[in-house]
């Protein structure tokens, strides 16, 4: 039988760790080399410099692959992606990966452009970390994961994968997903738009710890009580996780310096933040604390034209309802060094 070949497109934050990290395993164990492709190709330099092999096109990738994983930027990426992968050509026993986070609509939807290509959706048993929606055209399968992590852990391999679809397709693509990609899969049975529900309740968790991080933070600042002591019992209360979060307040990551880069760029979170309002508004119910987010990410972006911004940006918005300069002193003293 010969060697699966994997393709991978999108190189964004998320997508080049996760690739490296796979490219790694492929070239361990002597597996073709992994097949790239970005709509900036130079942006897989160092991803070619582990062995990988770049491609002009999706469709290259598509063409040439057995296993194709993406990981684009918003839903509308990811629908031209999955339209490209159906013109490559014959895509029968293919699987195609999908780690984005995208509305569960849209996993739906790409879902019935796989089926129309002639083949049909698959509700099999699937497993599933960020979001998985897994199709299968006849014997071809689409495959979406979306994961749960920043880009350090998505270089790092720490990413845990929500995967959702036919078993025979989930355990095909296993051996690239825990110690290779990702800590841990998380499954979730064989309804795709779950995989992307469960995906959006995280980030509605994660958005919620730092616009509540944030309003603590100016609360302590406000009052007297200081940043060190309250991230102190931040720490000490609830552990390493929430202790991060509230450092990216602290050091000044919210705001990079003008020539630096963010963490999970504003931008993005706020398309995963107005995917999470819609699902709650079609279900009847509000995400208070996450409006204010989305308020504060808005307000943020006002000052986007001066450096890169993080998901975190929120505090500096706060910040100024509060009386208070956007950019914290730690944010000025780093600046003044460069």
């Amino acid at each position: 039988m010969a060697a699966t070949q994997v393709g991978w497109i999108g190189l964004g934050s998320m997508g080049i760790g996760m690739s490296r990290n796979l490219q790694k395993f492929i070239s361990s164990s002597g597996a073709p080399s992994l097949i790239y492709t970005n709509r900036t190709l130079s942006r897989g330099d160092s991803l070619r410099e582990l062995g990988a092999i770049p491609a002009e096109t999706v469709s290259e990738v598509a063409r040439k692959s057995d296993v194709i994983f993406s990981c684009v930027s918003n839903d509308a990426v990811l629908q031209d992606t999955a339209n490209e992968i159906i013109k490559s050509g014959d895509i029968t026993n293919k699987i195609y990966v999908d780690c984005s986070t995208v509305h569960p609509d849209t996993s739906a939807a790409v879902s019935k452009l796989i089926t129309e290509a002639g083949g049909q959706f698959v509700a099999g048993e699937c497993q599933s970390r960020k979001s998985f929606s897994y199709l299968a055209s006849e014997e071809t399968k689409l495959y979406q994961a979306p994961v749960f992590g920043a880009a350090p852990m998505a270089a790092a391999g720490k990413l845990i994968f929500v995967t959702a679809g036919p078993e025979s397709a989930t355990s095909a693509i296993s051996l690239y997903l825990t110690g290779v990609m990702g800590r841990s899969v998380i499954p979730m049975g064989t309804d795709v738009t779950k995989s992307s529900l469960l995906k959006i309740a995280g980030n509605i968790v994660v958005v919620s710890f730092m616009e509540v991080l944030s309003e603590a933070h100016v609360f302590a600042e406000k009052t007297g009580l200081g940043s060190p002591v309250l991230e102190s019992m931040v720490s000490d209360m609830f552990g390493p996780v929430l202790e991060s979060y509230s450092k990216r307040i602290t050091s000044g990551s919210y705001a990079p310096p003008p020539d630096g880069k963010a963490g999970f760029d504003v931008a993005l979170a706020m398309k995963d933040l107005r995917h999470a309002l819609t699902c709650a508004k079609n279900a009847g119910t509000r995400l208070e604390t996450c409006e204010a987010a989305l308020r504060h990410m808005e307000k943020a972006r006002e000052f986007e034209a001066e450096r890169p911004l993080d998901s975190s940006s929120m505090y500096g918005a706060v910040r100024l309802e509060s009386g208070l300069d956007f950019y914290s002193d730690a944010c000025k003293e780093r600046d003044a060094k460069k």
